[in-house]
């Protein structure tokens, strides 16, 4: 046996998988509440010792990583010019990152919104504006906005390479803690995310870590290495594409209902699959990751009750469900677990909504356009009609008594008919919750850690 342990401090459960890398499969799992509030260490070490009952003791594990999104994950700010254009590229680039888009802002930022950076307590800032060569101004003005006031979060420019020298001078003299990148839109339309998602992952696993406490449990684990929903997206890039002589999935999409957010995930180049279908606006990534940080199973249920409709609150109350009251319940109850068949028909109800309303977010949308040719239509986002698999994951989709019926809401809908859900995918389930493990793993073990997916990732 040749023992690897993943662990992922999420901002509800501290989930352990132990792997065994000579057989290629998992040996155990365990999880436990994650402590953020006293001690991180606790909630680990009591999921320590329950995978230790399960594996038979303490393993000599070859290595220990860990990712997280605990005490709220890694929260960003997006500052770029056009809110359609350089923001939105800003957007992504935080979101490719692993992180959750907190604060989104364009144009001129003012002192107000400098006071919402500080109100929400953003853990970094991305400075986009202007494509290279374009306009500066903006990002200059928001520069020394930032560098007036009393903010202490670390500032990621990613904008018109032009004003470099200037924005590092001004943010220097004001010795805010700062970091150069590459234009994250060096052209218009045309986008640039590495440099920018490479420095936050950095920015993360030197400084936030730290800063959320995290960095007490580094004396047990070798390194916590970047968010969870990075982790996931890697895992998710490597089931779909394959490596080497091992194949992948292909197309997939991947729905992670947490207890504080939603994060969807889709693997597919999105290109329109009608041929009156024109792609317009920017283009979009390979590996697309977007989270909902309103809407979620515990946390976030009350953002999950505001988006259910007039309509469907009354279907609920003629099946004598008070939804409102449960969404409240678990709101304040973050450690509730379903223990009856009431408890898992309102979950489910409740995480279908949060898959629903997360992947009208995510796809692509069609606009109908008339035009001496006939209807035309314009796609902006991505066309995941095509997409062959959609897996579920998170601790209240693996333990629901139907996954089908979650899963299947984000799927296509008759009455969203311009939003370019998935039409007929198969079915997975991450039943062990292991796609975050596996993402770690895939550093050092890209290929066991496909096998073991493969495997344990089970059509339902």
């Amino acid at each position: 046996m040749k023992p690897y342990l993943l662990a992922d401090f999420g901002s509800t459960f501290t989930k352990l998988t132990a792997v065994d890398l000579e057989s290629a499969d998992i040996i155990g799992t365990a999880k436990a509440i994650t402590t953020v509030e006293t001690n991180i260490i606790e909630g680990y070490r009591t999921a320590l010792q329950r995978l230790e009952e399960v594996v038979g003791g303490r393993l000599p594990y070859e290595k220990i990583l860990a990712c997280s999104s605990a005490a709220g994950g890694l929260k960003m700010a997006a500052i770029g010019l056009v809110e359609e254009l350089t923001t939105e590229a800003a957007k992504r680039v935080c979101l490719g990152a692993g992180a959750k888009v907190e604060l989104v802002l364009s144009h001129h930022i003012t002192k107000s919104e400098v006071q919402e950076i500080l109100d929400k307590k953003i853990d970094i800032i991305l400075l986009a504006g202007g494509a290279n060569g374009g306009n500066r101004d903006c990002v200059v003005h928001n520069a020394m906005m930032l560098a007036r006031s009393s903010i202490t979060a670390p500032i990621v420019f990613a904008g018109n390479k032009d004003a470099t020298d200037e924005i590092s001078e001004i943010l220097s003299a004001s010795h805010k803690t700062y970091f150069l990148c590459e234009n994250v839109m060096p052209r218009i339309n045309v986008l640039n995310t590495e440099s920018a998602k490479n420095t936050i992952k950095e920015i993360f696993v030197k400084n936030i870590i730290e800063a959320k406490g995290i960095k007490k449990v580094e004396s047990m684990v070798d390194q916590v290495v970047f968010p969870t929903p990075h982790a996931v997206l890697m895992a998710a890039e490597l089931l779909s594409r394959g490596y080497d002589d091992e194949t992948g999935l292909g197309d997939l999409m991947v729905a992670d209902v947490g207890g504080a957010t939603t994060d969807v995930y889709s693997m597919a180049d999105g290109l329109p699959s009608q041929v009156n279908a024109i792609l317009s606006g920017l283009e979009e990534p390979y590996a697309k990751h977007t989270v909902e940080g309103d809407i979620g199973m515990r946390y976030s249920a009350l953002g999950a009750l505001q988006t259910m409709t007039h309509a469907e609150r009354h279907h609920y109350d003629k099946q004598h469900i008070d939804i409102a009251l449960e969404c409240e319940m678990r709101a304040k109850q973050i450690d509730f677990i379903a223990s009856s068949g009431h408890d898992y028909l309102v979950d489910n109800i409740i995480a279908a909504k949060c898959v629903d309303a997360a992947t009208s977010r995510h796809v692509g949308t069609l606009k109908g356009v008339y035009t001496p040719m006939g209807m035309m239509y314009h796609q902006t986002g991505k066309d995941l009609t095509q997409v062959t698999h959609f897996i579920g994951t998170g601790g209240v989709v693996i333990s629901s008594n139907d996954p089908r019926m979650v899963l299947r809401s984000g799927t296509h809908d008759e009455n969203k008919p311009f939003e370019l859900r998935p039409f007929n995918p198969d079915f997975l389930l991450d039943k062990d919750y292991i796609m975050s493990a596996m993402g770690l793993l895939s550093l050092d073990y890209p290929e066991i850690a496909l096998k073991i997916m493969k495997k344990r990732i089970v059509k339902i």
